[in-house]
């Protein structure tokens, strides 16, 4: 009996965890060129409606990838795409992706993907926050560039 709690729990905790909004891959090299998928589940009741996700300043997002039940959009400054937002109805326990492409930062090191959730209720969820906290952003850990010479 101790046995089946303990694995209920332990399977409602990783659903838990996995049901943040993600950024993949969660590695990647310093100064290249890479294909991100953003994972949005809805978690509770009410319907998605819109994700935007902020770029870090030392991020250049080139462009999105086109599909099917969603639009999108750019916010700028100068040429600098700063934030893209699509727009789709996720539906409770339904899960979306969205593919950007970007090149990382020069400098190795971290990378954390602040994203706004707002749902059709008029709120929303900023996962925006360190590790450890209710609501984290996304991290990509950028690594060294292989030495070409």
């Amino acid at each position: 009996m101790r046995a089946a709690i303990l694995m209920a729990v332990a399977l409602l905790t990783a659903s838990a965890v996995d049901a943040h909004v993600t950024i993949w891959p969660q590695e990647s090299k310093a100064g290249t060129g890479e294909r991100y998928t953003v994972r949005v589940p809805t978690e509770g009741k009410v319907t998605t409606t819109e994700v935007e996700l902020e770029v870090p300043a030392d991020v250049r997002v080139s462009g999105v990838l086109v599909g099917a039940g969603f639009s999108y959009e750019f916010r700028r400054d100068g040429d600098r795409i700063v934030a893209v937002t699509w727009k789709q109805d996720i539906k409770p326990s339904e899960y979306a992706e969205f593919v950007f492409f970007a090149v990382n930062p020069k400098a190795a090191g971290p990378v954390a993907w602040k994203v706004h959730q707002r749902y059709a209720d008029g709120t929303s969820a900023d996962w925006t926050g360190v590790e450890g906290d209710r609501r984290p952003a996304s991290v990509t850990r950028i690594t060294a560039a292989p030495n070409t010479r």
